[in-house]
């Protein structure tokens, strides 16, 4: 051998042996000698897998065989981080040892590789240490692990209190058949109690497929879409008594969508608003008796203003006017009946009111200004002062003749949080006008119509044509939209 390998390794505390080409044996220190456990004599010339034995295609062999392979081949150092390699101990048992080894070529006289030596350590040790700490941080990941569970699942139970204490009705429902997966305390309480979870909508529910539902929610799973539902009527089963019962549900069926972009489920919410319906149409029956009741009053007034005015030879006028005024009254009370006695829209009561005074002369009045919604007690004051104002006209202003127009028109101004309304009524084209010679009632009602609304109402009777602007204050509102 070319170098003197005695002289070199003998005095190592580090294991080391020397293969040749043929991977058998030729050398080995003493440090090599005690960690494996072996003799000189019974080693040397042996092939190294003969002499440790290992399993052909086991990982230890192949990690070995390949790092012995690369060496030869490229005549570059090779290194085995980590490999287990085991040992035969003294009573013949294997032993579980793990190694760290570096393979070093050897060069011969002509230059190519003619040993390796091998230098290995013994890690066994260090690799358990290693492995309890992976252990350990193993563990400690596993109690991270546990914690975290422990908070899921204490969240997860908060959101199902929450879901089933919910004061609306809740349930999600699976797959083309519907099938019930979740439904909270107030769906549970609305369907009576009955078991559902696992069942189909149909199944669970009978009594609503011929009402329809289970076509509706056959089209939110075909379509994707969702459906709203207002005020719907559904008989469902009493938890009471066990018949059907008209409930009124707001509710929605919303798709809930799969990675794919496909409708899996069908969340359903909503709200049992029975007792809403109900009072609504307790409501509506006691507004139409009011409506009722207050027509009949109209009528029993106009019938003494006939037989009062029956023998005054000079009444005739004032009987007509009367008339008109109540016809006037009475319509504004219309309009509102029509909204149930909500606030009316100032465009429809305008057009209404000044149609009704002016006849087919309507065609020459333009009515604009943007939506305005007036409370019940002002749009009484509005269709009487419009009512004035149009037959005054018809008498005496604009449309007394063929060629005047009357243009109505309002806008909203702001005043600190609230609006103010402004009504402009202007008359033109129509015979030269003068200031009238007396103050009478319908100058008074329109004058004094919208003091109670801190309204103004001022009248121009200027020789051009009449004009009258009203001016009162209003609830800030944000809808604007053109009449």
């Amino acid at each position: 051998m070319p170098i003197d390998l005695e002289a070199l390794f003998s005095l190592s505390p580090n294991p080391y042996i020397v293969l040749d080409r043929d991977l058998k044996i030729a050398w080995m220190n003493e440090a090599y000698l005690k960690a494996t456990m072996r003799r000189r004599e019974e080693l040397v010339g042996q092939g190294v897998f003969q002499a440790f034995p290992s399993e052909p295609g086991s990982d230890s062999y192949e990690m070995m065989q390949a790092s012995f392979a690369r060496v030869l081949a490229t005549g570059e150092k090779d290194e085995l981080a980590l490999i287990r390699y085991d040992i035969r101990g003294d009573d013949g048992t294997m032993e579980r040892r793990y190694w760290s080894a570096t393979h070093t070529p050897l060069a011969g006289p002509d230059g190519e590789v003619a040993f390796i030596l091998q230098h290995t350590v013994d890690v066994t040790e260090l690799h358990g240490l290693r492995k309890l700490r992976d252990e350990m941080h193993v563990m400690d990941q596993a109690r991270a692990v546990q914690a975290r569970n422990r908070d899921l699942a204490a969240e997860s139970q908060r959101i199902r209190t929450m879901f089933d204490q919910a004061p609306g009705f809740v349930a999600i429902v699976e797959g083309p058949s519907h099938v019930f997966t979740i439904a909270n305390n107030a769906y549970r309480r609305l369907i009576a109690q009955r078991d559902i979870v696992g069942k189909t909508v149909a199944e669970s529910l009978p009594e609503v497929v011929d009402q329809g539902f289970v076509d509706l929610l056959d089209e939110v799973y075909r379509t994707g879409e969702p459906y709203i539902g207002r005020d719907v009527r559904v008989a469902l089963a009493s938890e009471e008594t066990g018949q059907l019962e008209d409930r009124y549900l707001d509710f929605i069926y919303q798709p809930i969508f799969d990675e794919e972009g496909n409708v899996g489920q069908i969340f359903v919410q909503g709200q049992d608003v029975s007792e809403e319906v109900a009072a609504l149409e307790r409501q509506q029956l006691l507004i139409d008796e009011l409506n009722h009741r207050v027509k009949n009053t109209l009528a029993i007034v106009q019938s003494l203003a006939t037989q009062s005015f029956r023998d005054i030879e000079t009444a005739g006028d004032a009987r007509q006017i009367f008339d008109a005024r109540l016809r006037a009254l009475a319509l504004a009370h219309d309009l509102l009946t029509e909204r149930s006695w909500q606030p009316a829209e100032l465009a429809a009561t305008a057009r209404a009111t000044v149609t009704a005074a002016v006849g087919g002369a309507i065609e020459r009045v333009t009515i604009s200004g943007p939506k305005v919604l007036l409370a019940p007690h002002t749009s009484v004051s509005m269709a009487l002062t419009l009512h004035e104002l149009a037959t005054n006209a018809v008498k005496y202003g604009a449309l007394s003749d063929a060629k005047g127009r009357i243009a109505l028109a309002w806008h909203l101004e702001a005043e600190g949080d609230l609006e103010r309304l402004v009504i402009e009524w202007t008359e033109r084209d129509g015979p030269p006008v003068g200031p009238p010679l007396r103050r009478g009632f319908g100058t008074r009602l329109v004058e004094r119509s919208f003091v109670a609304d801190k309204g103004l109402s001022v009248l121009d009777f200027a020789p051009g044509g009449l004009h009258c602007r009203i001016s009162l204050v209003l609830p800030k509102t944000d809808e604007a939209e053109e009449s």
